[in-house]
């Protein structure tokens, strides 16, 4: 699965890549919990991939995406 082969590890885990499909991002889309974040909430994904357009890389700094963990099925 696309989950699998990127090595997600809990939902939501986003990617972003560049134009030459290299991963720039993963992380966490942004610092709001259950609830819909505040006016002013910083959008890490957003954030990232505006970078990424505009550079072709993505930033340094990078917060971990927070969910719940995938249960991977053994394939036996």
């Amino acid at each position: 699965t696309v989950a699998r082969d990127y090595v997600a590890v809990c939902t939501p885990d986003f990617f972003g890549f560049n134009s030459e499909l290299g991963l720039q991002y993963r992380g966490r889309l942004d610092a709001s919990r259950r609830e819909a974040g505040a006016p002013g909430l910083r959008r890490d994904l957003f954030e990232a991939m505006k970078q990424v357009a505009r550079t072709g890389d993505g930033p340094l700094d990078q917060v971990a995406s927070i969910g719940c963990s995938i249960k991977w099925k053994d394939d036996a």
